[in-house]
């Protein structure tokens, strides 16, 4: 498991009191609404005592979706930093070249235009 599955899984952690059935929910939606947005923690609901759902107020999600994506950029630098401290990946100049290549620009360190 990945660390930011590990974060996801902190922030997602389901409290034992959040665990409802769906028909206690369907039966007291303004409730469980309220409680949503109050707390900001996902509920588990449950048919036939089974989860088979989990329900969360929208600005909560937000703020994971956010962490979550803050987190995979943070992991993203970590394993670039890592590459290049085993002396893998390339230099600036030779970026410079490829990525100019590709763009029909001249390389780096020639004259400019003709």
């Amino acid at each position: 498991m990945r660390f930011h599955e590990y974060i996801l899984i902190i922030a997602m952690a389901i409290d034992p009191t959040d665990i409802r059935s769906l028909s206690d929910f369907l039966r007291n939606h303004r409730t469980h609404m309220e409680r949503l947005a109050d707390t900001g923690r996902p509920e588990v609901l449950t048919v036939n005592g089974r989860a088979r759902v989990v329900i969360q107020d929208a600005e909560a999600y937000q703020r994971v979706a956010e962490l979550a994506d803050r987190m995979e950029a943070i992991l993203a630098v970590r394993e670039a930093l890592e590459s290049v401290g085993r002396g893998e990946g390339i230099s600036l100049e030779e970026l410079d070249r490829a990525v100019g290549t590709r763009r029909g620009r001249r390389s780096a360190g020639t004259d400019g235009p003709e």
